[in-house]
């Protein structure tokens, strides 16, 4: 196993607390709309630091252990994380579809985690909005969403730059990652605001590093603290 995806709990640690509070996730996320269902969601914040490639990743995971086919796709341009994450090439991905086209098969990469691909960032253009907010960019999601039964797209966070709000209206909804104690509820309110402008749809938030007193909890606030550090 890469000592990178050690970070990916839902992975090496199936039967910690923190894995289950990845799997409820999946369960509320699978039944947060019976007649619309979540099958492409794009997992954002509104400021940096607050852990949302470590809950994409995480989610992806518990995401192909039920059995479905997930596809990850890193769209933070800017700051991309899951190639480090899973211990992936990074040479191409993402912007090399927007940029040169092909199919995307060509830059998938297989997990040790079975159903479970990724398409990384390739590599940190100088334009990310440009390229995210481009003609390319919505056939391509669609074609994504054709070939796989999830999409989980990681995208940068809100405040600050426009690339996630570009990426909000293509994905059946967008999952807020909040970090405790630290997010401030006036950037948390504006992420909001900025992804209904958009016409997009947050079914819900996540509350992440939260400290409990109990053994088990401080466990899983301790893991957040120390890795999610990075977006």
């Amino acid at each position: 196993m890469p000592r990178s995806l050690q970070q990916t709990i839902a992975y090496h640690e199936p039967k910690s607390p923190a894995t289950e509070a990845y799997r409820t996730l999946r369960t509320n996320i699978q039944y947060a709309s019976v007649d619309h269902p979540v099958n492409s969601l794009l997992i954002t914040s509104a400021g940096p630091g607050e852990g949302k490639s470590l809950t994409a990743a995480n989610l992806a995971v518990v995401m192909a252990q039920s059995g479905k086919e997930t596809l990850l796709v890193d769209c933070d341009l800017r700051k991309p994380m899951q190639h480090r994450l899973f211990g992936l090439r990074n040479n191409r991905g993402l912007t090399s579809l927007l940029v040169q086209g092909g199919d995307p098969g060509t830059v998938t990469q297989q997990t040790e985690v079975a159903h479970l691909n990724i398409i990384t960032s390739g590599l940190i253009p100088p334009n990310p909005a440009e390229l995210l907010g481009s003609q390319a960019m919505k056939p391509l999601v669609q074609e994504l969403k054709s070939r796989y039964a999830t999409v989980i797209i990681d995208g940068p966070p809100l405040i600050a730059v426009t690339d996630a709000a570009l990426l909000a209206p293509r994905v059946d909804g967008v999952l807020l990652v909040i970090r405790a104690g630290e997010a401030r509820i006036d950037m948390v309110q504006e992420a909001k605001s900025i992804i209904e402008n958009a016409g997009a749809r947050v079914i819900g938030c996540v509350l992440n590093g939260v400290r409990r007193k109990s053994k088990d909890y401080h466990y899983y606030y301790y893991y957040a603290e120390k890795s999610g550090t990075d977006d």
